[in-house]
């Protein structure tokens, strides 16, 4: 047969590809052959979205084939849109921008617009069979990822106000700064709060101070004063700015103090979230899952197992399963992805981590790992995999963990 003869049938369909912005949006739609159909800016407003999806449904039941959507981003400034193509039953489908990025490098041009990214983005919809479909996940999941992420930047925040608290008080008190640990001391910073340089805990002296220490319910105010008084008797030099570093110190610790109250709060949002979640009894059935754990699983899963298809898949979007980077003669260079979701990652190792101390199995593992030359960190994540695949059937099943095997019946 020649193969110039060869008919080609083509499945009718439409794509559509989205560069999403914050303000605006481009969106270009393209048919099975690749020819443009429609080029739009539009606003990143519900009016203008709606029309939108109006104009290219029509377009394809026009053209009598499939709608499929793409888009770049899969939150933040598309967030709307893509709650407007949920509600409307739409297909869409997610294309990292990474991928977009490089994938424009194939196409004709060196220039780069919004037009073009999106015209890159519907041609990858319609060309690879491999992304990932766009779920919004359950509402409680939506609600859980949007207080683990502000939990997240409140514990950065917190870290970054206790080193600058250090480094402040290092200039002038170094032997105060050494005397406490700052990060889990709440009694030192209660301390800071009305005392902060050497001559005023002279002054105050070992009695007085542990009295306004226990005025305060600081626990262990005598070992605390006893501390703090030790210090100040190491240093009798002002140097010289003491004055304004002391009330900047001060200011620091009430501000690390209201940070932890807010933490505590939203500790205790993301705990009554998650006890709503019909997962939240499987997850917690399995050693080394606590609320917070359990919670950051289901805020960067979206708490829908089908949407990864398989143990595997979500195995690979939090990094534990190697990739082979081979090349001629060299094989079984197994390496990890470069791409995949950190979160995940550090919820799967944390929990495998916590499970050696708590759980037999999960510690004869490790130790089966460790006896085969692995390093403290690759047993780690062999048992992280591991734990996956046994809590992938777990809510596959809606099972809870049991440690010991049920007794076959007779």
């Amino acid at each position: 047969m020649n193969p110039t003869n060869r008919k080609v049938t083509r499945v009718p369909g439409v794509w559509a590809g989205i560069d999403a912005g914050k303000a605006h949006h481009h969106c270009v739609v393209i048919d099975a052959d690749g020819k443009r159909l429609l080029s739009r800016r539009v606003a990143n407003d519900e009016t203008a979205l709606l029309e939108l999806i109006g104009d290219v449904t029509a377009l394809a039941g026009a053209r009598d084939g499939e709608l499929t959507w793409a888009v770049d981003l899969n939150s933040g400034g598309a967030a709307l849109l893509i709650a407007l193509l949920v509600n409307h039953d739409q297909r869409l489908l997610y294309i990292p921008g990474r991928t977009v990025h490089h994938a424009a490098g194939m196409y004709r041009g060196d220039g780069k617009t919004d037009a073009k990214d999106a015209a890159v983005i519907a041609d990858q919809a319609r060309m690879r069979r491999d992304l990932h479909v766009v779920h919004t996940g359950d509402p409680i999941s939506v609600e859980l990822r949007i207080l683990t992420g502000r939990r997240a930047d409140l514990v950065a925040d917190r870290t970054r106000t206790i080193n600058r608290l250090r480094a402040q008080l290092l200039e002038y008190f170094p032997a105060l700064e050494r005397a406490f640990d700052y990060s889990t001391s709440k009694a030192a910073l209660v301390l800071l709060t009305g005392y902060q340089t050497p001559a005023a805990l002279r002054r105050t002296g070992a009695n007085r101070l542990e009295t306004w220490l226990r005025h305060r319910k600081v626990r262990n105010a005598t070992a605390v004063a006893q501390a703090a008084l030790q210090a100040a008797n190491a240093q009798h030099t002002t140097v010289t700015g003491q004055d304004l570093a002391a009330a900047m110190v001060a200011r620091l610790a009430k501000g690390v103090m209201a940070l932890d109250e807010e933490i505590t709060e939203i500790d205790a949002l993301i705990e009554s979230r998650f006890r709503q979640h019909k997962h939240a009894p499987v997850i917690l059935s399995l050693p080394g899952f606590g609320v917070l754990l359990a919670a950051e699983f289901l805020a960067t899963t979206g708490g829908d197992m089908t949407a990864f298809g398989s143990p595997n898949r979500l195995a690979g979007v939090a990094g534990l399963a190697p990739v082979p980077r081979d090349s001629g003669r060299v094989s079984g260079n197994l390496h990890r992805p470069r791409r995949y979701s950190r979160r995940l990652l550090r919820v799967c190792y944390l929990s495998a981590l916590i499970s050696i101390r708590c759980c037999p199995a999960s510690r004869a593992y490790y130790d089966r790992k460790r006896a085969e030359g692995k390093r403290h960190t690759q047993a780690v994540l062999a048992l992280a995999r591991r734990r996956l695949n046994v809590l992938w059937a777990m809510l596959r099943d809606g099972a809870l963990y049991q440690s010991v095997p049920p007794t076959a019946a007779a």
